[in-house]
């Protein structure tokens, strides 16, 4: 339960800002049907979070324990340092009013992709490899990734203008930073 815990939190926090985040919050602005939009959230982040919790689960493996510990300990660390770089939306959403694959086909995939080498990917990656519990920290950090965007789907703007960005980066990369300590130098 640790695992599912720690993974939910962590991501919840790093997830905020985070250019996913600014997607959840152009596609609500777009195409105003938030059903579709949460549901194809939780579709592509569980299919994305599955495959880089089981890379996760596989660097275990193929890693010795102390390599591991050396690898997950800088790769928090880094993760920290990261937090600190606010995230943009890098994409352009112009286009018609009717997307080719509907709200829900198009939110998959944008989400999908938008992901690919994302923080809350890496962090899903290191989380499953600290655990060694692929379906804890999978359900961990796709319960994290929907409290932190299904919000902004149904409340956009009203939410981002009150929460201070800044500060949850600042405790994300400290959380990181704490972890990143704890996995260099805890004794095993």
């Amino acid at each position: 339960m640790e695992a599912f815990f720690v993974s939910t939190a962590i991501v919840a926090l790093a997830e905020m800002g985070d250019k996913t985040q600014l997607l959840s919050l152009v596609l609500a602005a777009r195409f105003r049907k938030p059903w579709p939009i949460v549901l194809g959230i939780f579709v592509a982040t569980l299919a994305n979070h599955a495959l880089a919790g089981a890379v996760g689960a596989w660097v275990t493996q193929l890693l010795g324990p102390q390599l591991l510990r050396w690898v997950l300990g800088a790769s928090f660390i880094a993760m920290a340092l990261w937090m600190l770089i606010p995230d943009k939306l890098d994409d352009d959403e112009g286009g018609g009013d009717a997307p080719r694959w509907g709200v829900f086909g198009t939110t998959v995939l944008a989400f999908f992709l938008a992901e690919m080498g994302d923080k809350t990917q890496i962090a899903t990656v290191m989380l499953a490899a600290q655990y060694s519990a692929w379906a804890w920290v999978v359900m961990g950090t796709t319960v994290g990734m929907m409290l932190a965007n299904a919000p902004v789907v149904w409340l956009g703007e009203r939410i981002t203008r009150r929460v201070p960005i800044r500060a949850v980066h600042v405790v994300s990369a400290v959380i990181f930073l704490g972890l990143g300590v704890l996995a260099l130098w805890a004794p095993n």
